[in-house]
């Protein structure tokens, strides 16, 4: 009888700490900067100095491929000397996308070429018109929503740039890949970001929010997963607006909540209906009728969200909480306070 009550009390016990939140015990704080704009505004930098954040992921180029030029980087972004004189000892990470698309038109001799273009371009961005470097940097993050078959291309490119910068790699994780690492293979880095949001194609589930729906995000986090990889957390405090018109995609708009309000009639839950024309920064010229989809969350959903990381993702003691992406709408939608505890909850 004693045997069996200490089963059960043992089983019991074992079941609620498995249920137990994971507590990290220093969160680097950081954003990502994914804007084609190298200065900050001054109430940005107050503001990153106020939540004493300590490294910004700041995306340099893209890789892109065609015919002509083979692989290329485009939107390049190269960091402000003056900004960053301003931040309070904020280590910058040069991160740079690459299409998945790329790996179909390389080979291992064309992939040792871009991982050499990659690094030559990002030692050249730390320097300035005096041509003396004025950041130094000790991470390198590559962005790739690769597939079953491109795996093995991509990660011998994380190899090559390794080899090549002897500087820490990290590289971006989605969530498909972190929950089905048998299929889609364990990037060679050392640590991963794995991204907690755009979980549901924009243009796939309508009544969704397809920044953050808390459903989607349970379906691949419904587990402690033992990944063979370091781990960092990435949150999303973006919004966007998509714009549909005679109900096909038209793009998206730099509308905030404010801005759709005064011209569009809500029909329903993050759905707008335009009242008249309208044209903005006579690039966009939105017709009457026209439907706007405005995706936001608000901090009760991200503090839930967070909750379910900690629960089901093994984090280590030190771990890099990201916040995408830094803008100046962040702490317009966001108080300090509520910004700061997106941090801070992964401590308590």
């Amino acid at each position: 009888m004693r045997k069996n009550l200490l089963f059960v009390f043992v089983s019991v016990l074992l079941l609620g700490c498995s249920d137990k939140e994971n507590k990290v015990k220093n969160v680097e704080r950081a954003f990502y900067y994914w804007k084609d704009d190298s200065s900050f505004e001054e109430e940005t930098v107050k503001a990153i100095n106020k939540l004493e954040v300590k490294k910004i992921y700041y995306k340099f180029f893209e890789i892109d491929y065609n015919e002509t030029m083979g692989n290329f980087p485009y939107q390049k972004n190269k960091p402000n000397e003056y900004t960053l004189k301003k931040l309070d000892s904020v280590n910058l990470v040069p991160t740079v996308f690459i299409r998945n698309e790329i790996f179909q038109y390389n080979d291992e001799k064309s992939l040792d070429k871009l991982a050499d273009n990659i690094v030559f371009l990002i030692d050249k961005y730390r320097k300035g018109y005096d041509e003396k470097e004025f950041f130094d940097y000790s991470e390198i993050q590559i962005d790739c929503d690769w597939t079953k078959s491109t795996k093995e291309k991509y990660f011998y490119l994380l190899r090559k740039i390794k080899e090549l910068s002897k500087k820490e790699i990290s590289c971006t994780l989605r969530l498909y890949p972190y929950k089905y690492p048998d299929i889609m293979g364990v990037p060679p880095v050392d640590k991963a970001t794995l991204m907690c949001y755009n979980l549901i194609k924009p243009l796939s589930q309508k009544d969704k929010n397809s920044i953050l729906d808390i459903d989607e995000l349970k379906s691949y986090l419904d587990k402690k997963r033992d990944y063979p990889v370091h781990l960092d957390v990435a949150l999303p405090v973006f919004y966007w607006t998509l714009w549909y018109h005679n109900n096909r995609f038209a793009g998206l708009v730099n509308f905030n909540s404010a801005d759709i309000s005064s011209i569009a009639k809500q029909t329903k839950p993050m759905w707008y209906e335009m009242t008249e024309d309208y044209t903005l920064e006579y690039e966009y010229y939105l017709k009457k009728g026209d439907q706007l989809k405005f995706e936001e969350l608000n901090a009760a959903t991200i503090n839930e969200a967070i909750s379910i990381i900690k629960k089901n993702v093994e984090l280590d003691d030190t771990t890099t909480i990201s916040l995408f992406h830094l803008d100046n709408s962040t702490f317009k939608k966001y108080n300090h306070e509520e910004v700061s505890s997106f941090y801070s909850s992964f401590t308590k």
